[in-house]
């Protein structure tokens, strides 16, 4: 009867661990109080439930310590598999990405020994995870239709609903009226899992801000404020936070801007690489520079680059870690058959030491062979792996650099310009009206118009200066050994030549777009690349407002002022 009552007890805490956490751990109590006349297994169970609730609060490598003691230990195939599936979670979010691929490979391994359905539908489940965590969208979707598929019902539904959504929204592809956002919240609802339904509504709400419907955003976080605060995710508190500052701050509400951006940051668990750090830092710089306190704009546009910096790291490592995991299954391959080659070719010398003079012969050119194609796959090995180093280092659509190795190298750039005491500018251009090509012609024809502007720019440009993107329709270029004067008429020919890269003719590139450019020289704002940023920018939006497709240089003696 005892063993009975403790497997109900196991069976109940498991349901409602996201979704009454609190009468979760009265039920752990229970069962703790209960460990003597357990079995072994239910003491498994009991041991990989304490690890769960530690990630569950933020406290990710006590979670893995107590995972791994667990899986040193228990016997039972489906308490393994649950581990490991729970294991996944926390080493990504303590930022173990290889482990985590190597962990996922291991569970999928594993599924054709396990009967329990909830565990193999799970399974599916964290698959679309950690592949979406490193940048494999499509692969991971693929993981989503295959739960699906197995018409799990109730929470089990509700948590690959959730999964789907985030994925679709970190890809960029979830649209604030697509019908899957109050489907999944009903399903999530219906069964009581609070946490999953915070979550969609989080997506939801940056769904709104990737369309621009910022009142509606902050709508409908505040209207689910009380309820998403309750939980004791500090993850999700601090994303949430992050994403009502931002609505608050494209609303016009600096004061509610300011207070939500900086519980973000309090919240966020010391999660230095994470998205909502960087976003909420952004905030309260672009809060400060509204209301015209450079010093502080300042301070927090360094913490916004440092953050995002280190977000940028982290899913460049994130998505690398996929890659060499997927080259170490590769290289395990190409070794099996190498081996069974090599076992082939020795074979082979056996017959034909028996043999005439041109019997060898023809064995050493089998050998030859052989060897040539060990080195074949040797020569494409290494042919991947420094197409993966170009990868990290490059923007997938326009070819130059991405955000980080733009900042890295303007950085060396700048370092070498000071110690040889010559001059450098750096010019920010922003696409005009850039959404409206989006909405008007479609992602296609905004691609093609930021590509046709790259091209365009790189005509331009000196074999020494640094061409990235920063982010969306937003480029940076540093020229060294370029005076303020000089930087400015290079700016205008390139505000002319992306006027003149119309091309007519061709429906899916006739668009016509202009930019608008912001100037700042070392010679007035230092060698501080942080420093030069806000420069420019605060000059590229004053270009903005004076009209846009021009170009303004940084005057130091009026920055800060009415800005």
């Amino acid at each position: 009867m005892a063993a009975e009552n403790a497997d109900q007890l196991l069976q109940q805490a498991d349901a409602i661990k996201y979704a009454n956490n609190g009468e979760f751990l009265t039920l752990l109590n229970k069962l703790d109080a209960q460990s003597g006349s357990l079995t072994q297994v239910q003491r498994d169970w009991v041991e990989y439930l304490h690890a769960w609730q530690l990630g569950y609060r933020g406290e990710y490598q006590h979670a893995l310590a107590a995972f791994d003691a667990l899986l040193a230990h228990t016997q039972d195939e489906t308490v393994r598999a649950r581990a490991r599936i729970s294991l996944i979670y926390d080493q990504v979010n303590a930022g173990h990405f290889e482990d985590a691929f190597i962990v996922m490979g291991t569970v999928l391994e594993s599924l054709p020994r396990i009967d329990d359905r909830d565990t193999r539908f799970l399974a599916f489940d964290a698959a679309a995870y950690v592949y979406s965590r490193g940048g494999e969208y499509d692969l991971a979707l693929s993981y989503v239709n295959q739960a699906l598929a197995m018409d799990p019902g109730g929470r089990s539904m509700c948590a690959v609903r959730e999964t789907q959504i985030w994925i679709l929204q970190e890809g960029g592809k979830l649209r604030p009226d697509d019908a899957l956002i109050r489907q999944g919240l009903d399903t999530c609802r219906q069964v009581g899992a609070t946490a999953n339904a915070n979550s969609i509504l989080l997506q939801w709400a940056k769904a709104f801000l990737h369309d621009d419907r910022s009142a509606d955003a902050l709508k409908l976080l505040e209207k689910n404020k009380p309820g998403i605060l309750a939980t004791q995710s500090s993850a999700l508190t601090s994303d949430f936070r992050s994403t009502m500052a931002q609505a608050y701050l494209r609303t016009g509400d600096l004061a509610d801007a300011r207070e939500a951006a900086q519980s973000a940051v309090e919240l966020a668990n010391q999660q230095d690489e994470a998205k909502s750090v960087a976003d909420a830092y952004d905030v309260l710089y672009r809060v400060f520079k509204q209301q015209g306190d450079a010093a502080a704009a300042l301070a927090y546009h360094e913490k916004y680059a440092a953050a995002d910096k280190a977000y940028l790291n982290d899913v460049s490592a994130r998505a690398l870690a996929y890659q060499m995991v997927h080259q170490r299954v590769l290289d395990k391959q190409r070794q099996l058959v190498a081996a069974n080659v090599r076992n082939q070719l020795l074979l082979l010398q056996q017959q034909v030491e028996a043999q005439t003079a041109r019997t060898r012969l023809l064995y050493i050119l089998l050998l030859l062979s052989g060897l040539l194609i060990v080195g074949g796959w040797a020569y494409r090995t290494k042919r991947s792996q420094m197409k993966f180093q170009k990868l990290a280092r490059r923007d997938g659509l326009t070819g130059i650099f991405n955000r980080q190795h733009f900042l890295e190298s303007a950085q060396d750039a700048l370092r070498e310009c000071a110690h040889h005491a010559r001059e450098a500018c750096l010019m920010v251009m922003d696409l005009d009206h850039f959404k409206s090509v989006n909405d008007m012609h479609g992602h296609a024809a905004g691609d093609d118009a930021l590509k046709r502007t790259v091209a365009t720019c790189q005509v331009l440009l000196r074999p020494d200066d640094v061409f990235g993107r920063l982010g969306g329709e937003e480029f940076a270029i540093l020229v060294p050994d370029c005076p303020a004067d000089v930087a400015r008429r290079r700016a205008e020919a390139m505000r002319e030549s992306v006027v003149a890269s119309r091309r007519e003719g061709d429906a899916a590139a006739d668009v016509s777009v202009t930019a608008s450019f912001g100037v700042a020289s070392t010679k007035d704002c230092g060698y501080n690349l942080a420093t030069l940023l806000a420069a420019a920018d605060d000059a590229m939006y004053a270009a903005k407002r004076a009209g846009r497709n021009r170009v303004e240089v940084h005057d130091a003696t009026t920055a800060g002022a009415g800005t």
